[in-house]
């Protein structure tokens, strides 16, 4: 803070609705998104619990609710479990590849079909092609999607939208097939992300926030070992 330009600038969000508990407002600690250092701060931002939407990199900041932890996987020490080695078995069928990000008709079709069953009424499920862009690619942060195809047919099943930082891959979003969802597409999208971070011989995979007791969150705890940020340091997350 202050008039140094090698400072860092931090704003806090207005309150907006919580995306998570009904009824709750929410506010962020935000960077300044109009710092041209960005792409150079964000893998720090990462360690310090951070996390990437668009162009917006930010942390929950709410007065009296700490209930949001930045959780990261350690990719050298991590093994599937039984569930997760099921899961790889029951895709063996499907393919992973790393492209580039577009907002192409295929990708569009997709994520619009997973909003319209994962959010409906929601807000989400009316997003188009600048939505999509806006939200999943941005300006300035390096990123890769994992597509998961079908191997005979070469269907798209999902997309896993992964930020690159040098020693780290950050898990930003992941949509798929709802017509799809017995397969464990969310599950199998970080088994490949971890592999494809074990390849590069990155050290964590960062899945943005674990919410305790919240049925679309906890899933992130079935991951072990798991690290979480409590504010200061990163320490381990003991499994469910």
């Amino acid at each position: 803070m202050g008039g140094n330009d090698d400072n860092l600038r931090l704003f806090h969000s207005t309150p907006h609705p919580c995306g998570y508990w009904p009824g709750r407002q929410a506010r962020d600690l935000v960077l300044d998104p109009r710092d041209p250092r960005l792409p150079t701060l964000y893998p720090m931002a990462l360690e310090w619990g951070f996390r990437r939407s668009g162009d917006i990199v930010y942390r929950p900041s709410c007065g009296g609710c700490q209930a949001c932890v930045p959780v990261r996987i350690p990719v050298a020490a991590f093994q599937p479990d039984r569930s997760q080695r099921r899961c790889l078995a029951r895709n063996a069928d499907i393919d992973a590849h790393i492209v580039h990000p577009a907002c192409s008709e295929e990708y569009l079709r997709l994520y619009q079909r997973y909003l319209a069953f994962r959010h409906p009424g929601g807000g989400m499920d009316g997003h188009g092609a600048h939505e999509f862009e806006q939200f999943l690619i941005g300006s300035w942060n390096e990123s890769r999607f994992l597509e998961l195809r079908q191997r005979d047919s070469h269907r798209l099943l999902a997309v896993a939208v992964t930020d690159l930082a040098e020693d780290a891959l950050s898990a930003v979003y992941t949509f798929y097939d709802p017509d799809q969802a017995a397969r464990g597409l969310g599950t199998l999208g970080i088994l490949q992300q971890l592999e494809w971070a074990r390849r590069s011989e990155r050290s964590h995979l960062y899945l943005g926030y674990w919410i305790a007791g919240h049925p679309k969150m906890d899933y992130k705890r079935r991951f072990q070992p798991l690290e979480a940020f409590d504010g200061r340091r990163w320490q381990p997350l003991p499994a469910a």
